[in-house]
């Protein structure tokens, strides 16, 4: 089953953080990330961009906004993701638990996989076929 790990935290005020703490955050991670691809279970992940750069796009109706910065006013941020394949909850919660984290969350979910998993209109062919084609039903 695959699984979405969410890594949730403040984003750091990056001027504070000296090169030399930068380049062991991301040598610590870059191990992390090493070792769920040495085991397999490793199927994509990134680390988002500050919240700065988001936008966000609502939705109402027939209208479209748009607007600049994160999804919600609040410190803590959706900072970046993982995409893991593993047996069950609790191996994902294991892997999750390695993280190289000091001050964080990460929310573990599964993914819907397959049409028939879930109730059929959430299904993940379902939505991406309406992504591609809203006219599709």
């Amino acid at each position: 089953m695959l699984y979405m790990l969410s890594l949730i935290d403040e984003e750091p005020n990056w001027e504070e953080v000296s090169p030399d703490d930068m380049q062991a955050m991301v040598d610590e991670m870059g191990k992390y990330n090493d070792e769920l691809k040495e085991a397999g279970v490793m199927v994509d992940g990134h680390g988002l961009r500050g919240r700065d750069t988001a936008s966000v796009v609502r939705f109402s109706g027939d209208e479209t906004t748009v607007t600049d910065g994160p999804f919600a006013e609040t410190k803590e941020q959706l900072m970046g993701f993982w995409i893991i394949e593993a047996a069950n909850l609790d191996e994902a919660l294991e892997w999750t638990k390695k993280a190289p984290l000091q001050e964080a969350a990460i929310e573990v979910r599964p993914l819907v996989e397959e049409q028939g998993e879930e109730d059929e209109k959430f299904s993940g062919e379902k939505i991406l076929s309406r992504v591609k084609d809203p006219t599709r039903g």
